[in-house]
């Protein structure tokens, strides 16, 4: 799990979500009040908050270049994002931005509007998930290459090339 800061902007909501859930110890922190409140979820949007999360992992483990594992239950992206509802606003200053419609918005139409923010700022393809299978958590890839693989270098990254130099050996 990444030591670094959060990602920027709008990015750290789906950075959050994506890494609500634990992989390596299948600890969900949406099946706690405080983790529910962090997303202004109630217990019934969960199901539904769960499916999100791990169609956003998908688009993540693909802007790292990892095939994700099979998660035939996620649905691509683009369907579940279809029908939030959005708007287009202009600032004083000229300023336009992707607004959900209703307040408060609900957390698909927050995520497209990050979404959509983020790939007008060009952020949105370093949001990125650990390759390592037993992990998996999403981090904001900060390299000048834009080309990490793990979400710390320092236990994931470590690991795999552990595993790499036994199979080498042996």
């Amino acid at each position: 799990m990444s030591e670094k800061e959060p990602a920027p902007g709008a990015l750290a909501l789906i950075e959050a979500l994506v890494n609500t859930l634990d992989i390596e110890t299948g600890a969900d922190t949406l099946d706690t009040a405080d983790g529910r409140a962090a997303f202004g979820l109630a217990e019934p949007d969960v199901p539904e908050a769960r499916v999100l999360r791990e169609a956003l992992r998908t688009a993540c483990l693909a802007h790292a270049g990892h095939r994700p594992p099979d998660r035939s239950a996620a649905p691509p992206l683009d369907r579940l994002l279809v029908g939030a509802p959005l708007r287009v606003t202009v600032d004083a200053a000229g300023v336009a931005a992707l607004r959900p419609v209703a307040e408060p918005a609900g957390l698909t139409a927050r995520v497209a509007a990050a979404i959509a923010a983020a790939a007008a700022d060009g952020t949105w393809a370093r949001l990125k998930a650990c390759e390592a299978d037993d992990c998996q958590w999403a981090y904001y890839d900060r390299s000048p290459a834009g080309r990490r693989r793990w979400c710390s270098m320092s236990v994931c990254g470590a690991r795999a090339k552990m595993r790499t130099y036994r199979a080498k050996r042996g």
